[in-house]
């Protein structure tokens, strides 16, 4: 089997997570600047199979789409055009960030740590990759 990749998409930082080949267990991948996620991404897939990604479609605690949303359709559509071979679908996003914030306090994590924001977003995308993963089952 292959992986499945996740994208907390962010205006400057994108936090990235994937299963392994089995697809039971998601973890962190990276944090990478959002400029640079096309080019990283098509290098991660030369080297590890990945058979779709999910990426966190931002919306209001209403329902209503968030200010980046537009952001992540561009990328979207880009991806759909470049690499139609790996499927890219939407799934909610809303209030990943407060639990990964939540995840780091449980975790003992301190202060300082928890303000690292490279470090929430990848949290947020491994918590949208639990959920996508729950959902399936």
């Amino acid at each position: 089997m292959a992986r499945i990749l996740s994208i907390d998409y962010g205006k400057k930082r994108t936090g990235l997570a994937v299963t392994d080949p089995l697809q039971i267990i998601a973890g962190g991948l990276a944090t990478v600047s959002t400029s640079e996620l096309f080019e990283w991404l098509q290098a991660y897939l030369a080297k590890e199979q990945v058979e779709r990604i999910i990426i966190g479609e931002p919306r209001q605690p209403n329902g209503q789409p968030s200010e980046n949303l537009a952001r992540v359709q561009q990328f979207v559509n880009r991806w759909r055009k470049a690499v139609p071979s790996v499927p890219i679908e939407y799934f909610d996003e809303r209030f990943t960030s407060v639990l990964a914030h939540q995840a780091m306090l449980d975790g003992g994590l301190k202060k300082k740590a928890r303000q690292d924001k490279a470090l929430v977003d990848e949290i947020s995308a491994t918590i949208i990759l639990e959920d996508y993963l729950r959902s399936k089952k």
